[in-house]
């Protein structure tokens, strides 16, 4: 098994086809450079089906890399076929292997996808989109970028939900913290995913207040359209004892497939909290 997954892993950055174009794809500080099959119609003549692995051996090697996922985004850009496989599986299995008890409960209303498919949570999970587009957040330039780990919660999704909506179920990520940027002071983004978003409170309640799509941004995750919280005044007091950010700097969206991204302004540490952290 170790000697198939070097070859495959060989294979995924050299193989090359032809009528293709170069791509970038970027993860943590690597950048690499593959390629990817413009049109890919899987006819017999088709390049990228004359002796490529089968789906079976290539979950045995995957699993083998822990899911690893450089590799899934490198294998993506091979063809239409491989991207396909990854959005089917090898990312349903990255997630359930990096956040196991937050994909049990988002499947265990008998889906077996979920909303916006498994690539964009799993990018949702490693990934603090920032904001550098100038369409969001008051223009605030911090780049997006990956990171190590995050942990998400049910519990403190609660705080992002008005009173009537606390039966819905929002996973919630700990703030991103981006100190010192200058006049917008310590800056926190954080991200999120409802569960069975269309048959949920928040969602109703948005249309039926008549809340408007933003007209260009989409979601960083899944390039759906989104509604800002904000404006539809449903930002609740709680989420900013949550964050430990000041009650007016908080704001976020959520797209319609139910993934959310905020940002807030973070309180500075008290005294004896900078204490606590130097002991």
């Amino acid at each position: 098994m170790l000697r198939l997954t070097m070859m495959f892993c060989w294979f995924v950055q050299n193989r090359t086809y032809d009528h293709c174009f170069f791509c970038t794809y970027q993860v943590g500080d690597d950048t690499m450079i593959l390629t990817k099959q413009y049109r890919c119609v899987h006819s017999s003549s088709c390049q990228c089906t004359k002796g490529h692995l089968s789906e079976d051996v290539i979950y045995l090697v995957f699993r083998q890399l822990n899911w690893n996922p450089n590799l899934i985004a490198a294998l993506s850009c091979v063809c239409k076929w491989f991207d396909d496989l990854a959005k089917r599986v090898l990312w349903k299995e990255f997630c359930k292997t990096r956040a196991p008890k937050m994909m049990l409960d988002l499947q265990s209303c008998g889906s077996h996808s979920v909303d916006g498919n498994w690539r964009a949570l799993g990018k949702l999970l490693i990934y603090c989109s920032g904001c550098s587009g100038g369409e969001l957040f008051n223009s605030i330039q911090i780049p997006g970028h990956f990171v190590y780990r995050t942990r998400f919660s049910r519990t403190s999704g609660k705080s992002f939900l008005l009173p009537h909506c606390r039966t819905d179920v929002l996973y919630v990520s700990d703030p991103c913290e981006h100190l010192d940027q200058g006049d917008d002071g310590d800056v926190g983004f954080f991200r999120g995913v409802f569960k069975s978003f269309m048959v949920s409170k928040v969602r109703r309640m948005l249309i039926d207040r008549g809340a408007q799509l933003h007209p260009t941004a989409v979601c960083p995750y899944c390039k759906a359209k989104m509604w800002n919280m904000l404006q539809a005044n449903m930002v609740p007091l709680t989420a900013s004892c949550k964050l430990g950010a000041y009650e007016d700097s908080i704001e976020y969206y959520v797209c319609l497939n139910g993934h959310m991204l905020g940002i807030c302004t973070l309180l500075p540490l008290s005294d004896s909290e900078e204490a606590s952290e130097s002991q």
